[in-house]
């Protein structure tokens, strides 16, 4: 009688290590009090922006442009920095996050689920965006002198054109656009969303062959992603001068009419974001009774630090280790959902984009219908998805949104003075979404093994990585 050998999955053989074990940087940062600077920044660029802008008449408007400019810069090499490592940091964290699964089977209901729960939860952020900013008409706060005189000869004429929802015929050409038929042109590009979809494939892959194979590959990976938190936290110390001199050009320009006039448009997209999160808590209390004191309290720190750096990529690290270390979440659930979710669980950039777009709808005087309001909502479900989540992205995005419901995208120049701060709220909020996934994935989908089994064995593979020095574990007697 022959004895029959079980072939186990490679997938159950190999163990990258944790992209948690590089928070110890950003920590770093929070016990600095980044964010305190950041504000300390914020608050200086303001009155900077105030005394030499066009209210005050004390420096000439060629010269107060250059100034802003300049001052300015280190706000534009603090955004590159930060866009430049975001493609490769979130490539490699989600091929590494599909190789941390337990097994196929847990890796492909964890991926069902959270994709369908992001494209759910997309669609409520979009209905309260919209829902309030119909309710409380933020545009009708801005007088059309001020639209002028803020944009000039920016503002063209709208006309009345028709908007068309996409057909059921259109679908094939949609789904087929999302497969990168150059990856490596999307890498260059950011284009997220086929960026996420290549990652996907070839970490399926990767974890397809025999660990020879993939080890190597993933070692790759891991070394990508310590050289992408190297730069971030050399980006890191630009950040308080960076918010300093972006908001001190923006005040600058607009002068304090305007951002007067602001004040109900971003009043709007805070209570926007507020009452999304309390869906977060309530969804957190009801799945896994944690009241929500403490659970803001268990995630405090990251989300300093997502409002500090405006990038759910950036903090990635954090977010792993709150999840797994204050939220007792599995490692295998958190290592998965984390780098997909800062990557297309854009809830907060989503609500903020359907608030903007209706804001700059009602300024210009564009009536948005039933099929308006429908498009908008299914272009801004893909936009949020596609966002790469780095700052000041979700306003570029914007300009792809307002193009395809009729409103001028010159409307932005109104919106841009008083985004970072709306940036790094709506980042928290992302954050926020994220956490709250890895808790509900958890309790939905789990794990072969108990809870308590999987944390032991993944802090005794960390204790064999000291001794070994290998940051990818290949364990064959686990057959």
């Amino acid at each position: 009688m022959t004895k029959r050998y079980h072939i186990p999955e490679p997938l159950t053989l190999i163990h990258p290590r944790s992209l948690k074990h590089l928070s110890f940087e950003l920590q770093s940062l929070v016990k600095g009090q980044l964010w305190l600077k950041i504000m300390i920044g914020m608050f200086l660029g303001i009155i900077v922006g105030l005394v030499l802008g066009p209210s005050t008449g004390l420096v000439d408007q060629t010269v107060s442009y250059t100034i802003g400019e300049w001052l300015a810069l280190p706000g534009y090499i603090f955004l590159a920095l930060l866009q430049m490592i975001v493609v490769p940091l979130v490539f490699a964290s989600i091929i590494r996050g599909i190789a941390s699964g337990e097994d196929m089977e847990q890796l492909k209901l964890i991926g069902l689920r959270t994709v369908a729960y992001f494209l759910a939860t997309t669609a409520i952020a979009i209905l309260i965006g919209l829902t309030l900013a119909l309710i409380i008409n933020p545009g009708s706060y801005i007088s059309s002198e001020l639209v002028q005189s803020t944009m000039g000869s920016e503002i063209t004429q709208v006309n009345e054109i028709s908007t068309t929802t996409p057909g059921i015929a259109d679908v094939p050409g949609m789904v087929t656009n999302i497969l990168p038929t150059n990856p490596l042109g999307s890498l260059a590009t950011g284009q997220m969303l086929q960026v996420v979809v290549f990652s996907v494939i070839i970490g399926l892959a990767l974890v397809s062959i025999s660990p020879a194979q993939s080890k190597p590959l993933l070692d790759l990976m891991g070394s990508l992603q310590e050289v992408s938190m190297t730069v971030v936290r050399w980006s890191m110390l630009l950040a308080p001068f960076a918010v300093f001199g972006l908001i001190s050009k923006f005040t600058l320009n607009l002068g304090v009419a305007a951002l007067m006039g602001m004040l109900v448009y971003v009043g709007t997209v805070l209570l926007g974001l507020l009452l999304l999160l309390a869906f977060y808590l309530l969804v957190v209390f009801i799945v896994s009774r944690r009241g929500p004191i403490d659970f803001m309290r268990s995630i405090r720190d990251v989300l300093l630090l997502a409002f500090s750096t405006s990038s759910s990529a950036v903090v990635m690290p954090l977010s792993i280790k709150t999840a797994e270390d204050k939220l007792g979440v599995r490692p295998s659930i958190s290592q998965f959902v984390i780098p997909l979710g800062a990557t297309i669980n854009m809830n907060g950039t989503a609500l903020y984009q359907s608030i903007a777009a209706v804001f700059l709808a009602q300024v210009f005087g564009v009536e948005l219908g039933f099929g308006a309001l429908l498009l908008l909502m299914v272009t801004v479900v893909g936009a949020s998805i596609g966002t790469p989540s780095t700052p000041g992205v979700g306003i570029v995005i914007l300009a792809l949104i307002l193009s395809n419901v009729g409103i001028p995208t010159a409307g932005i120049a109104l919106i841009i003075g008083v985004d970072r701060i709306l940036d790094m709220c709506r980042t928290s909020v992302n954050v926020t979404g994220d956490l709250v996934t890895c808790v509900i994935m958890d309790k939905w989908v789990g794990g072969k093994k108990p809870a308590m089994q999987e944390r032991f064995e993944h802090s005794k593979r960390e204790t064999e990585r000291n001794v070994l020095g290998e940051d990818v574990l290949v364990n064959s007697h686990d057959a």
